[in-house]
């Protein structure tokens, strides 16, 4: 991404917690922005977004739900 200018802008500790949060490994707060605005989000829309992709957000919920059978299984299993 090529920066012409660089500007410094004042946000709130909870939005600047919010950006952390969104920003990808080596990515800009810049970058989580324009990011963001692409995608016809506000700013405050977006709070955890890509962190994760729907398809591994699928995965892993379906892992730990296979975790929490395995454990269920396990314990029903050693009380016998």
């Amino acid at each position: 991404m090529r920066m012409l200018m660089a500007k410094t802008i004042a946000v709130s500790d909870e939005v600047y917690e919010l950006l952390k949060k969104a920003k990808l490994p080596d990515e800009s707060f810049s970058e989580v922005i324009r990011r963001s605005l692409e995608r016809g989000r506000t700013l405050s829309q977006i709070s955890g977004s890509g962190t994760i992709s729907l398809e591994d957000w699928k995965e892993a919920k379906a892992i730990l739900h296979r975790a929490q059978a395995t454990t269920i299984r396990e314990l029903s299993e050693s009380r016998q």
